[in-house]
């Protein structure tokens, strides 16, 4: 069992946790992930390690609940524990001296990408930070991201705060504007990947992405994880989960990555009706009590 020692939302449905796993805390690199299971019987679903303190021996994980799983891992509160956590695992983020490094993050990728760009800094790059969120109340890290940052510019969608539009639309513009970028990070949806790899395409920047978003048991065994990558079949997982963004096919990405949702919105929703009785239940208990 790992215990939980914080847990707080950051935006609807993205709740921080630090977790005391002294091992994965030690021995994690920027890029890496755990497999966690929830309870006994519980799928096993990959997250990224949003950050690490060895001295105190805790991981950072940061979860949206958009499954049955991670709903019931965001119930969880400071005191409660998780019943298996193994990590870390994944290639870790190839961190180099490039010159001027953009990091780009859309919504939860944020936290994906927050420990790449705090390592890119530490070596010695001009790092660049642009995040979004489709309003104010998904745009998370900000201030973690300025902490390491030498730049950072915020989007949202419908301009609810600083800049309205898309995070490509920043990137076009740094572009556009004639700044030298050496190499390009971006994590977040799919789509959002993509249209980046279509910006630096024709300038040859180097570009990378993180296909986390595709990620199922994360050991490479059960095959969810598969991607063309410069036309060879490779697993996220096992093989990432960061790859070169220009050699990704994203179109076969985006239909892999539909395989589940059927099954998925299933499981959800009969969680979720199960949660309703329940609060229902409780309800009815306090009324007949006279609360």
């Amino acid at each position: 069992m790992y215990k939980i020692t914080e847990a707080r939302f950051l935006a609807p449905q993205v709740k921080r946790f630090r977790i005391t796993a002294p091992d994965i805390a030690r021995r994690r690199k920027a890029g890496q992930f755990v497999i966690l299971r929830v309870q006994e019987g519980g799928e096993r679903i990959p997250l990224t390690i949003a950050d690490s303190d060895p001295g105190e021996g805790t991981i950072t994980l940061i979860v949206q609940g958009v499954g049955k799983t991670t709903r019931m891992l965001n119930q969880k509160e400071a005191g409660d524990a998780i019943l298996d956590l193994v990590g870390p695992l994944g290639k870790p983020s190839d961190i180099e001296p490039y010159g001027t490094a953009v990091v780009i993050g859309g919504g939860l990728g944020t936290a994906i990408a927050y420990p790449t760009a705090k390592a890119l800094k530490q070596a010695g790059n001009h790092v660049i930070s642009i995040i979004g969120g489709r309003s104010r109340e998904f745009v998370i890290l900000e201030d973690e991201m300025r902490a390491i940052s030498d730049e950072v510019f915020v989007t949202t969608d419908d301009g609810s705060y600083a800049e309205k539009g898309f995070v490509t639309d920043r990137l076009n513009a740094l572009i556009e504007g004639g700044r030298k970028l050496d190499f390009v990070l971006a994590i977040g949806p799919i789509p959002m990947m993509r249209a980046v790899a279509e910006v630096t395409r024709p300038h040859g920047i180097h570009t990378v992405v993180s296909l986390n978003p595709i990620m199922v048991d994360g050991t490479g065994m059960c095959g969810g994880c598969r991607v063309l990558v410069g036309g060879e079949s490779q697993f996220a997982c096992v093989d990432g989960p960061e790859f070169d963004a220009h050699q990704v096919d994203f179109r076969t990405l985006s239909t892999r990555n539909a395989m589940y949702r059927e099954r998925e919105k299933a499981s959800l929703d009969a969680f979720e009706d199960h949660e309703c009785k329940m609060m229902k239940m409780a309800e009815a208990a306090e009324k007949g009590a006279g609360v």
